[in-house]
């Protein structure tokens, strides 16, 4: 899961104000109860300092409908001067939260990223394709662009004799130069902007010459979806739920593919290192590719919950302890920061990904483990007592 939308975040002045909001409005009163739970919030944060500054652009920004149908929630974060971070998560949380200190709470904006897949959906016909691009949640639509073929000889009719073939021929050349336009055009957004995923849905012709003509970047990440159209009359609900299942589908394989890996890597002692203090030691040399939180059985603490990390200014200064933060040479502008917040920081500040493991997915000490780019022979390395009934690790560092 990609975190970079929360580098904004980093080296910004505190205090953080963090507003995790069911955003639900989907009937009249829907709107009303929106703003009734972010008025209770907002007394909230006033006790606890948010600047009023601060707390009147969430107000417009909470007045603001987010378009979204059905039950849905919103994580929105602000450092002191303005809001860095708004988000709508696919599930509305249990409950409306809020908190104002000197550290945003990463982890509603970290499971909101686990909820979204960004998308390009494509609608095709023989004359060309309407492109959406979503939003960083893959839920808010952020703008179509049309691209048109230039050529017009469109129908097929029927007929016999050599002019009639010529025509279709021409037809057929017109399909594929309009597709062509299409692809090269397709090729270059993902390339640039890179989406999840991209939703191909049309004309069932012009959907399969386009799936030939794309290139192998976008192939990686093609769906293809039945049941859209550039034309009026679809089915608009039972085509959303098609694309619902399609994306709840990729989220559980992009999970289960980190999780995979994780795996592999801890059965062969190499690029995977779990504990605390393991997880810290790499963070702070830039090592992990991918942070690794383990998700509680429900209603049980996380193993985290009431662990602090010393910090620095700087998101890989983080350390056990004040002493050990100076010995990597850290010893100004040093302060306790909640664990996941600071592991989560870490791995935004040096460009990893984050997954969230159920419990008894893998197996994690202090609930928490990475996966590494590279190691070297001071890199901890991990052995896991199969043979035993000791669930627990033993570190051979």
């Amino acid at each position: 899961m990609d975190l970079h939308w929360l580098k904004p975040l980093l080296g910004r002045p505190a205090p953080f104000t963090t507003v995790y909001l069911d955003s639900t409005r989907d009937d009249a009163t829907g709107a009303a109860d929106v703003q009734t739970r972010w008025k209770a919030l907002r007394r909230q944060l006033e006790r606890d300092g948010s600047p009023e500054s601060v707390l009147d652009a969430i107000d417009e920004l909470v007045a603001r409908p987010t378009h979204v149908p059905g039950p849905h929630g919103r994580v929105l974060v602000a450092d002191a001067q303005e809001v860095l971070v708004d988000r709508v998560l696919t599930e509305p949380p249990a409950q409306s939260t809020a908190a104002c200190g000197p550290a945003p709470l990463l982890l509603p904006a970290a499971r909101a990223a686990d909820e979204s897949t960004p998308f390009l959906l494509v609608e095709v016909n023989r004359q060309g394709a309407d492109l959406t691009w979503t939003d960083g949640s893959g839920l808010l639509p952020t703008g179509t662009e049309t691209v048109e073929g230039d050529h017009d000889e469109m129908h097929k009719v029927q007929g016999g004799g050599w002019a009639h073939r010529r025509w279709q021929q021409r037809v057929q050349d017109s399909w594929e130069r309009n597709v062509d336009t299409v692809a090269a055009d397709l090729d270059r957004q993902v390339t640039e902007r890179k989406p999840e995923l991209v939703i191909l849905t049309g004309d069932v012709r012009a959907v399969a010459l386009l799936k030939d003509a794309v290139g192998q970047e976008v192939r990686e990440v093609l769906v293809e979806v039945p049941g859209g159209s550039r034309a009026e009359g679809v089915n608009e609900a039972a085509f959303q739920e098609r694309i619902d299942a399609v994306l709840a589908e990729h989220r559980v394989r992009r999970r289960e593919q980190a999780l995979d890996r994780f795996r592999q890597e801890q059965g062969r002692g190499d690029e995977a290192v779990t504990s605390l203090a393991d997880v810290v030691a790499v963070l702070q040399r830039g090592q992990v590719s991918e942070l690794i939180l383990g998700e509680p059985a429900a209603g049980a603490p996380s193993p985290l919950s009431d662990r602090q990390l010393w910090v620095g200014s700087g998101p890989l200064e983080l350390a056990l302890t004040k002493d050990d933060l100076a010995a990597i040479g850290t010893t100004e502008n040093v302060r306790q920061m909640p664990a996941d917040v600071a592991l989560v920081r870490a791995a935004v500040g040096q460009d990893a990904g984050l997954t969230f493991a159920d419990e008894g997915a893998v197996d994690l000490v202090d609930g928490v483990g990475a996966l590494l780019r590279w190691r070297d022979e001071s890199t901890p390395r991990e052995s896991v007592l199969s043979q035993s009934a000791d669930t627990h690790r033993v570190h051979n560092v």
